[in-house]
């Protein structure tokens, strides 16, 4: 989880960016990504909560509050802040006081004036403050990292059930199911995971969620999943040949797309235009004859969403920074051959690189 300190460094730094200041001398917001990023405030999505957050009162010298309901699950305990009110909406023992969406409506707004959530859209100050919070999210804090590094390890956890167990005759869902399993067992408790569990004929499927089809001897598997823990989340990918060894067509694309990362991971470091990071994956397959059948980007920022700037794509305008959590995918489409994509999850540093996941790329 995030650390007390960081969270209210952050809440610190929030302050000092935003331009123009708002026009009071606290903040409400309500946003679930903003809550944990300030405060280490998540709802377990395994609960009965889910689906309901609380309400974050900032004002400019760090001090927090936090207001929720009563039937918020334990994960809520561990919100680092320095004042909470807890509001009662049912008791189990006599009717819900209220519609659950609205039992901090009194909490937030006592004095039943015009209520401002100002990081909701709509918000005149909205803007201002949703952009300053994506730019301060960029450089990745020592407590993210730490937590960004729980979930790459459940991730890599699926992946390798996944290489020692898919076989022919299994269905795509039989493959979620199993790397789903091992990421939770992994991780001690349960977790989301979402993403790419599809074959790839080539083109006309570049992914997808899981389906009841049957894998075929010598289908190309597409294993592009991520693992969130606390709204942080991994973003990587390895491309399993099912049941045979790769035939030729199949070994090229694959050489093509672990040339193209290497190509990008050199041009991974503080100051380097995203462009460029793109361009250098894009080369690789260009001078193989190949670029048509890369259509997509060739990575993305990660955090507490996904994607996130920075973005490695064709008209890329950003600049890499230090502490950037970034992904390389290179991936290629060919027809009667098939789809393949691999992707690695990087922390931007100011000499280069570090490789924050550590799974097995491979064919078999």
């Amino acid at each position: 989880m995030l650390t007390a300190d960081g969270c209210r460094q952050r809440r610190l730094r929030l302050w000092d960016e935003l331009d123009p200041k708002p026009d009071n001398d606290h903040l409400r917001l309500h946003d679930p990504i903003h809550l944990m990023y300030l405060a280490n405030f998540a709802v377990d999505p395994f609960s009965l909560g889910a689906g309901f957050g609380g309400y974050l009162l900032l004002r400019k010298d760090g001090h927090a509050k936090l207001i929720h309901e009563n039937r918020l699950p334990e994960s809520v305990a561990d919100a680092h802040v320095e004042e909470r009110q807890v509001v009662t909406w049912y008791d189990g023992q006599s009717p819900a006081r209220c519609t659950r969406q609205l039992a901090l409506l009194e909490g937030v707004n006592p004095a039943q004036s015009g209520l401002r959530i100002h990081d909701q859209p709509g918000d005149p100050y909205a803007r201002t403050l949703i952009e300053t919070l994506a730019s301060l999210r960029r450089s990745k804090d020592p407590d993210e990292i730490a937590l960004l590094r729980q979930c790459m390890r459940a991730t890599e956890a699926g992946h390798a059930w996944a290489r020692a167990n898919i076989r022919p005759g299994m269905t795509e869902m039989d493959v979620y199911v199993g790397v789903s399993g091992a990421c939770t067992k992994a991780a001690q408790h349960a977790v989301i995971v979402y993403g790419d569990f599809a074959v790839s004929p080539g083109p006309e499927r570049k992914g997808g969620p899981p389906t009841a089809r049957v894998l075929q001897p010598g289908d190309m598997f597409i294993l592009d999943f991520s693992v969130v823990i606390r709204h942080y989340r991994s973003d990587f990918t390895n491309t399993l040949v099912v049941g045979k060894d790769p035939n030729v067509g199949q070994q090229h694309l694959y050489d093509l797309c672990i040339q193209a990362m290497a190509a990008g991971e050199k041009e991974l470091r503080a100051g380097q235009a995203c462009l460029n990071v793109y361009l250098a994956v894009r080369d690789v397959f260009d001078r193989a004859g190949v670029g048509q059948y890369f259509p997509h980007h060739a990575g993305h920022g990660l955090g507490l969403s996904h994607p996130e700037s920075p973005y490695f794509v064709r008209e890329a305008n950003e600049t890499l920074l230090a502490g950037d959590v970034v992904t390389l995918e290179p991936g290629l489409y060919v027809p009667d051959v098939g789809g393949i994509r691999i992707e690695h999850n990087y922390l931007v540093t100011d000499s280069g690189h570090e490789r924050l996941s550590n799974h097995t790329i491979a064919l078999k």
